[in-house]
């Protein structure tokens, strides 16, 4: 049975096919954008497009219990979102990628 697009044409159909990200690379994506649909996640990531900063701090600022925010950094590091390094017996927080920053910004920007 043929499928008949209605607007689609078959040049445009093979163009997405071929552009089309693996299912492999499609849920990789699905993954990294479901760290955005949590609000203390979506907190936490926006300070840390301001500045580097440690559970403490982050804590204090947004009024969330220090073991809060500690498990929310644990799934952002999982997902290398985050990155993370030891000064003295602090432990400093900072995003993994500059794109992050621009993701958030980019979404921000269309509303």
């Amino acid at each position: 049975m043929k499928n008949n697009f209605l607007v689609l044409s078959e040049r445009n159909k093979n163009e997405i096919l071929e552009y089309m990200p693996e299912k492999n690379s499609m849920l990789k994506m699905a993954c990294f954008f479901q760290n955005f649909s949590d609000y203390t996640r979506l907190r936490i990531l926006t300070c840390l497009c301001m500045c580097n900063m440690c559970v403490n701090d982050i804590s204090k600022l947004l009024g969330i219990n220090q073991t809060t925010v500690s498990h929310q950094l644990q799934l952002l590091r999982s997902e290398k979102i985050v990155a993370f390094k030891r000064v003295g017996k602090l432990i400093i927080y900072s995003l993994e990628k500059k794109s992050v920053n621009d993701i958030m910004l980019s979404v921000v920007n269309c509303m």
